[in-house]
């Protein structure tokens, strides 16, 4: 844009990525071509020594974090004229537009969203830090867990910063802790709690507090009961703790690891559970946008034995999962009962209709019927899913859910159906037969380990597109035991 600078420390600029509190957010490039988020400071800000020797500080500290968790700062100069600090650049959806894109993360997902972001904290806290503003913006889902932004530098702008003076609110509401909202000391139980608010809003779309004005939140916050009832059972309770109002009732990174951990082993002993769990909203086909990691990032959860459930697209280099929307229509047992009925309910209307001794009511009562059981028998449409990444097949229909890692299958195909042009099945065998027992809304077939769902698409653009995305990760991830049906490419 007009007036941005082309360079910042030995970094050359390419664009703009985004603006907050602190300052602009600028794309950079190394004189090797390493991306870099080069974040550059207000000049009000810089102009303050008190802030310049608490952002000294923060990098210093935000350095320290580093190790197998982190990409760590790269390059910082708090000395410049206009301060700055440049970190790995990580091409991924942050978590807020994540959920709006494609809805709320199943249960899941949840576990290795709140896991991976519980390390984080143990390892910001353990650095000696305090995140302050622990919101779904900055929280980005990659390919291989969630990774946290913008730690350890909020901090900065705290002592002798007036909202009057900056504009400058630290803390989002809505996801702030009630310590935050009332001014009092400010902690690592505070991040604990806005990791329960952004877990909160990954389970249901929404914050535990709702929206509406900032005043409003922040009473709801410091005095309301948060709204959990659309969090999972499993880990709704490990939520609540977390939203303890008092600080000290809350666990701390690394309790709150255990407890997830005791989930988690739960969840793997229960395989009917995993079979039949409710499914979120099936999630769009469009790919979410964008947003750059400006500081370091904490690297995912601990590695999971189910394949994911987690929503996502193709993202960073790399990694990447498909998740397909489609519909299937069925007969259900009740519409064949009312097919097998509809004589007596025909005959039954026309003789009530026509008691009253004129034709047109008898006629009358007659179409009545008629349409009653058209519209009993109507096909009944149903939401499927199909998941793909590098770790397993989920297939999901009418809330039944199986998955199987890629070495315990035989074979996957995605095959057309008839002459339809927006009408697929997808094909799966396990290998042997054994394997997850399949759940009979999903059999294939006579084979114990066979699995069939049929995908119907609004259209055929819309077939098309979906299923090349599928077929794109099958051929990558399951190359072993994916047999492609060439037509995927031409159809």
């Amino acid at each position: 844009m007009p007036g941005d600078p082309a360079a910042i420390g030995p970094y050359r600029l390419t664009g703009r990525l985004g603006a907050g509190g602190m300052g602009q957010v600028f794309l950079g490039h190394s004189v090797s071509g390493r991306r870099v988020a080069v974040k550059v400071v207000r000049p009000e800000l810089a102009a303050d020594p008190g802030f310049r020797l608490r952002f000294r500080r923060e990098i210093e500290a935000a350095r320290a974090v580093g190790g197998f968790w982190t990409a760590p700062v790269v390059d910082a100069d708090p000395e410049a004229v206009a301060p700055w600090v440049a970190s790995a650049y990580i091409e991924a959806p942050d978590l807020g537009r994540l959920v709006e894109n494609e809805g709320p993360l199943v249960e899941g997902a949840l576990r290795g969203l709140a896991t991976g972001l519980a390390e984080a904290l143990e390892a910001i806290h353990r650095a000696g830090l305090v995140h302050r503003d622990m919101k779904p913006s900055n929280v980005l889902v990659t390919g291989d867990g969630p990774r946290v932004i913008d730690f350890g530098i909020s901090k900065a702008l705290e002592g002798g910063m007036t909202l009057t003076g900056t504009g400058l609110v630290v803390g989002t509401p809505g996801f702030m802790s009630p310590e935050q909202a009332t001014g009092a000391r400010v902690g690592a139980p505070s991040d604990v709690f806005s990791l329960g608010a952004v877990l909160a809003f990954a389970a249901t779309g929404d914050g535990p507090f709702g929206v509406g004005s900032v005043p409003a939140l922040l009473y709801r916050v410091v005095h309301d009961v948060p709204r959990l009832d659309g969090v999972p059972d499993g880990i709704r309770g490990v939520v609540a703790r977390c939203l303890e109002k008092r600080a000290e009732e809350r666990p701390t990174a690394g309790q709150l690891l255990d407890l997830l951990g005791e989930v988690v082993a739960e969840a793997a002993v229960a395989p009917t559970a995993v079979m039949t769990e409710a499914v979120t909203p099936a999630m769009p086909a469009a790919a979410p946008a964008v947003t750059p990691a400006v500081t370091p990032a904490v690297t995912p959860a601990a590695t999971r034995t189910e394949p994911p459930e987690r929503a996502g697209q193709q993202v960073g280099d790399g990694d990447a999962q498909a998740v397909v929307k489609a519909s299937t229509s069925t007969r259900t047992g009740r519409n064949w009962l009312l097919l097998g009925a509809s004589p007596l309910i025909l005959g039954f209307a026309f003789l009530t209709a026509t008691a009253g001794g004129t034709l047109a009511g008898g006629l009358a009562g007659l179409v009545a019927a008629v349409g009653a059981v058209v519209l009993g028998l109507r096909r009944q449409e149903r939401e499927v899913q199909v998941r793909a990444d590098a770790r397993g097949l989920v297939v999901v229909r009418d809330g039944v859910r199986w998955s199987e890692a890629w070495d315990r299958l035989d074979f996957v195909t995605l095959v057309p159906r008839g002459g339809s042009a927006h009408e697929w099945s997808l094909l799966a065998v396990a290998r042997g037969g054994g394997g997850r027992p399949v759940p009979p809304a999903l059999k294939g077939g006579t084979e114990a380990g066979s699995v069939r769902l049929d995908l119907r698409f609004p259209d055929a653009s819309t077939a098309r597109a979906r299923i090349q995305r599928l077929h794109v990760t099958l051929e990558r991830f399951a190359e072993a035991v994916y047999e492609a049906d060439r037509a995927v490419l031409t159809r």
